[in-house]
């Protein structure tokens, strides 16, 4: 089988964007770490991409950005809530799902006559309890109703001359969802789905199972894209990408990593139940999936520049954070974006020619400034840097030294 080959013959380089799955923290996260690229980047617009790609909560930042919403409007609309055009209020997108639950609550009495038949004509084979398991399907798809999310995008991609509609776009844009009963990934946004609207591909995209109920669109059911792949670079090389900027919000914990951590941080998993086990388990399957898939793109795209930003695995902030809260959304959204300045400048001898092959120009001078998004972030982000927890003891203060040189060996292997 060939590999796809690259082309020569452009004026200009064609530059796409993925953004990766994470709820409402990851898309948090991905509005900080635009806000930083859009700083220290000369000679791109985020607006004015070639292809942009969404899979769950990218595919909302995804969207904006394709309708020409900046990442500082993307800031001060859906973080700050001071834009004077649109009233962000992230509490409707955790209402409960009432007309699920209304529709499955009707089908309880169906369910029980169907029950008793089944055990009253096939005791033995069944039994009480198999029969009685039929009552499961009276169990709501998911607690919260996802469909303010279309209705919210509606509002803001019909007005001000922005569009609804992924044929209107003068650029390609892709949500990717699962399809429910295939396990296949679908891209709205292609010639098949260009129909659809992109608020309800968004909506489809960021449906994550048990969490919100399946998107019915066309007689079919989809659910949150990320449960295939969580960046979908592909897509964007396959449109002949020469760069790829790639932002992936979710990454595994590694508490040996953690510059500020203890033994104590360790056991923090386990003292965390259930919840923080099942996320250091998702994290850790999705963001291996993902390793693999850009190790390919390296040899399959001949050519392609691909570049990844994501948070330190040792980031503890970040993943002790609640994923679904927004009530600490400015102080999250502050720490991705130090934390992708600090990124570019601890990259940028690697960065700097990589860019500059596609016309774009890292400033170092805008890195080296001390910048925050807002006053109110910069005094909370200040004040956490100057009361982190330090280790007490001696023998805690002596396993953080370790730790801590543990954690550069690691780095610079990786280097």
């Amino acid at each position: 089988m060939s590999l796809p080959q690259r082309t020569h013959s452009k004026t200009r380089p064609t530059i796409g964007i993925n953004l990766a799955a994470g709820g409402p923290l990851g898309a948090i996260y991905e509005v900080g770490a635009l806000c930083a690229l859009a700083e220290a980047l000369e000679g791109i617009d985020f607006t004015e991409l070639d292809v942009y790609v969404g899979v769950s909560a990218g595919g909302f930042i995804a969207a904006g950005l394709a309708n020409r919403i900046s990442p500082q409007e993307m800031y001060d609309i859906f973080i700050a809530n001071n834009s004077s055009q649109y009233q962000f209020e992230p509490e409707i997108f955790l209402r409960p799902a009432y007309r699920e639950y209304f529709r499955r609550a009707l089908s309880i009495p169906e369910l029980m006559l169907d029950a008793l038949w089944e055990f009253i004509t096939h005791p033995r084979e069944v039994g009480l309890l198999g029969a009685f398991m039929q009552l499961s399907h009276a169990i709501p798809t998911g607690l919260f109703d996802n469909e303010e999310i279309d209705r919210f995008l509606t509002r803001i991609f019909t007005s001000q001359g922005r569009t609804n509609d992924f044929r209107a776009l003068d650029k390609k844009l892709y949500i990717v969802a699962t399809d429910l009963d295939t396990g296949r990934s679908v891209k709205f946004g292609d010639r098949q789905h260009g129909h659809v609207p992109i608020s309800k591909a968004v909506q489809a995209s960021a449906a994550l199972p048990g969490l919100f109920p399946p998107v019915e669109i066309d007689g079919d059911h989809y659910v949150d894209g990320a449960l295939k792949k969580t960046l979908h670079a592909s897509i964007s090389l396959d449109e002949d990408a020469d760069l790829v900027l790639c932002i992936n919000p979710i990454v595994p914990f590694d508490a040996r990593l953690s510059p500020h951590g203890h033994p104590n941080t360790r056991d923090r998993l386990m003292r965390g139940g259930l919840p923080v086990v099942l996320s250091q388990t998702f994290r850790s399957i999705i963001h291996s999936r993902m390793r693999v898939g850009m190790q390919h793109y390296a040899h399959a795209y001949a050519g392609a520049d691909v570049v990844l930003f994501e948070p330190d695995h040792g980031d503890e902030e970040l993943f002790f954070s609640n994923v679904f809260s927004y009530s600490d959304r400015e102080n999250m959204c502050e720490h991705a974006y130090q934390h992708t300045r600090a990124d570019l400048r601890r990259r940028a001898d690697e960065l700097e020619p990589l860019f500059a092959r596609h016309g774009i120009r890292l400033s170092r001078s805008v890195l080296e400034e001390d910048r925050y998004l807002s006053a109110k972030a910069r005094d909370t982000y200040q004040v956490k840097q100057e009361t982190r927890p330090q280790p007490e003891t001696p023998i805690d203060r002596l396993y953080y030294t370790l730790d801590l040189l543990d954690h550069w060996l690691h780095s610079s292997r990786e280097s």
